[in-house]
């Protein structure tokens, strides 16, 4: 009976390690968005170098996450979280010691890759760890609810170290979570590999990762100009080598990426949508914390919790949506939520150099609370409708990656944009730079709210069929939300 007992005390104790490792990867998306105007400052960062301290963690945490899903069956999920924990860890510390601004972009790309390793580790550890009933239910629940708070505790968390610390302890204080990671992990989770013969597909790998650097990077070019030689000639080569992906994986025995994931019309839709999401949530966000801090002269901490609203909406609305769901189905959500979101952004881009935090922002995050809690819901579970069993794991990393891809290119094109609003409006008023910096994000705001858009008409075509069949909800589609 003790021995029983230990082993279901482990078990919970392996998913509080594996909770924390969530938080972690999700809380590193946010916390230097507070952190960025004093980082800038002190490492001279233009602004094109300062959106690839953003991009290069999810440019490389999107782009690695499928093969990281590989790895870690293959490898060993134990050890690959183990390794992934450590070199987490080590990124942390030379990011929080960088000494100039491409030192910190290589930090924060090693940061992105070491939890393209960590996250499908953990998924895939807690989907053995509980395999049935209740018990997976509430594991995958407060997996969930801890992946749903870690944006926020990042801006918060961003907020507090700027302020009474220094930015560098944004990154640094990941030593403190690493360290209790590698603790519980040696401690309380149990190594276990996929069976059956076991092949990488490097060549998909290796074209998948370097089309999409390529076409992020093209996209940041276009800040100097979308007829450059060298914007036309990296999108060009993305776009050849995500081609050149396409026929590997329809060619290898073992696809790191099955196409039949991204062939269904409405999965493929949810993975659509997902990207349209991190384009906005990722790009919009960035540029809320500049104007908080920059123009309306916020601290670090006041503007971190400044940018709370949105989360709590969203945290709020999210148990009726989840109630709504079965009775109106998840087509009218996906539709209207982006919709809603829109004019939130739209709200957004009203700003103005002497405006009001609590006219001009405050209602602008609470809709577009609104709106992204009606897309959280049905879209994490419509990227596995249909799904093969043996094909769970791919499209949930396809569902994590679209995310992470959709804001790296979004926050390219949204920084050329505002480089160039911001430029124009500089020339016209040289003496009135928060002028043009707001002219810049407000910019940013509006293209975000287009993107938006472009998702509701996405909804409309590809989120088709009967509501019954397109409520796959259960245990297998539990796996998506915690991306």
């Amino acid at each position: 009976m003790r021995t029983v007992d230990a082993q279901h005390a482990k078990r919970w104790w392996a998913l509080a390690v594996l909770s924390l490792t969530q938080l972690v990867v999700v809380l590193d998306g946010t916390i230097v968005n507070i952190a960025l105007p004093q980082a800038q400052l002190e490492l001279g960062l233009s602004d094109g170098q300062r959106q690839w301290v953003v991009t290069a963690y999810a440019l490389a945490f999107g782009a690695l996450l499928l093969l990281g899903g590989r790895i870690a069956d293959y490898w060993g999920r134990k050890r690959t979280f183990m390794v992934g924990m450590l070199g987490f860890g080590a990124a942390s510390v030379f990011g929080g010691v960088a000494q100039s601004g491409m030192e910190l972009i290589i930090a924060r790309g090693l940061q992105g890759a070491f939890a393209a390793l960590l996250a499908p580790a953990a998924l895939a550890l807690l989907t053995v760890t509980f395999t049935h009933g209740k018990e997976r239910n509430t594991a995958f629940a407060v997996f969930g609810t801890v992946a749903g708070t870690g944006a926020a505790v990042g801006l918060l968390l961003g907020g507090v170290l700027t302020e009474f610390a220094d930015w560098r302890w944004c990154l640094l204080v990941n030593v403190f979570f690493v360290a209790a990671g590698l603790v519980g992990g040696l401690l309380f989770v149990t190594e276990s590999k996929a069976p059956g013969e076991n092949r990488y597909d490097w060549a998909g790998a290796v074209t998948v990762t370097l089309g999409l650097g390529s076409l992020v990077y093209g996209f940041t070019r276009a800040e100097h100009g979308w007829a450059q030689v060298d914007t036309i000639g990296f999108l060009a080569l993305g776009v050849l080598l995500l081609a050149a992906f396409v026929v590997i994986e329809a060619r290898v025995a073992q696809p790191l990426l099955p196409l039949r994931v991204v062939l269904h019309r409405v999965r493929g839709g949810a993975y659509l949508i997902q990207a349209v999401i991190g384009s906005a949530m990722i790009g919009g966000t960035v540029y809320l914390a500049f104007h908080l801090q920059i123009v309306l002269g916020f601290s670090p901490l006041t503007a971190g919790v400044a940018s709370l609203p949105m989360t709590v909406v969203i945290m709020f609305c999210v148990p009726f949506i989840t109630k709504l769901l079965p009775v109106i189905g998840p087509r009218p959500m996906m539709i209207a939520g982006p919709l809603i979101a829109a004019v939130g952004l739209f709200w957004l881009s009203g700003i103005t150099p002497d405006g009001n935090y609590f006219t001009q922002v405050l209602p602008g995050l609470v809709i577009l609370g609104v709106g992204m809690a009606n897309l959280f819901v049905p879209v994490q579970n419509l990227a596995l409708i249909g799904v093969a069993p043996e094909d769970a794991g791919a499209a949930s990393a396809m569902a994590n990656s679209a995310s992470q891809i959709g804001g790296s290119i979004g926050l390219a094109v949204f920084t050329a944009l505002y480089s160039a609003t911001a430029s124009a409006q500089a020339e016209l008023d040289p003496t009135a730079p928060l002028a043009a910096f707001t002219a810049g994000y407000s910019v940013v705001f509006a293209s975000a709210a287009v993107a938006m858009l472009a998702g509701a008409v996405i909804a409309a075509v590809f989120i088709r069929g009967r509501k019954e069949e397109l409520m796959p909800f259960g245990e297998a589609s539990a796996a998506v939300h915690v991306g």
